[in-house]
């Protein structure tokens, strides 16, 4: 009796050992892991310091898709900026985005038309390698005014984090503001892709939120 006893102590000992080594382990990669993330977000605005003052002014103009006044928009502002390269993200058929920077009177060889992207995290992480490629450091960022607070959101980490800053240029609309949750759930697919390289974009599906 007393041996059974004791053997049902030591086993209880040696569970709780065993579960407490668990709970250890689990606490140091979960501290691991939030030390990675804050260390990112902490270096994304010395990053961007950086590269304002490396390319004070845009190099180029990259406009989101989703509506075509945004390609028209741009079309009037590349003559301000006439030696800009204009990438478009995913955005009007290439017919139409074509056309309407034609239109306006500005050089189709300017046009870089991407369809990689489909939606507001992968229109960044589809093209920040491109960017790197050709050393640019700062550009012009140009979508509608309700979509621009989860686009810069998502922009400044994705971009940010490879040390390349944006100026926004909202276009106009009559849509109302996107909701803060919006916002959230695209940053943090940001925030995982520069520490996986996953955006999310499959499971987008299941995390639909309306504005």
């Amino acid at each position: 009796m007393v041996w059974s006893r004791l053997g049902l102590l030591r086993f209880e000992k040696n569970s709780w050992i065993s579960m407490t080594t668990k709970l250890n382990k689990l606490k140091f990669i979960l501290l691991l892991i939030i030390g990675v993330f804050l260390t990112i977000l902490i270096s994304i605005p010395f990053r961007i310091a950086i590269a304002r003052l490396q390319a004070i002014e845009p190099q180029a103009i990259l406009v989101l898709g989703g509506d075509h006044y945004r390609e028209r928009f741009a079309a009037k502002l590349a003559h301000k900026y006439p030696t800009l390269p204009i990438w478009i993200s995913s955005g009007s058929r290439d017919q139409l985005v074509k056309n309407i920077f034609a239109n306006a009177s500005v050089d189709l060889e300017r046009l870089l038309i991407d369809r990689r992207a489909n939606d507001t995290v992968t229109n960044f992480t589809s093209l920040v390698t491109d960017f790197q490629k050709q050393k640019i450091r700062h550009l012009y960022l140009i979508t509608s005014d309700y979509h621009m607070l989860r686009a810069a959101s998502v922009g400044t980490i994705v971009l940010g984090s490879k040390g390349i800053a944006f100026t926004t240029i909202s276009v106009p609309g009559k849509q109302p503001q996107e909701s803060p949750l919006r916002v959230f759930r695209d940053t943090t697919r940001a925030l995982i892709w520069t520490v996986t390289g996953y955006t999310g974009a499959s499971l987008k599906k299941y995390l639909l939120i309306k504005k």
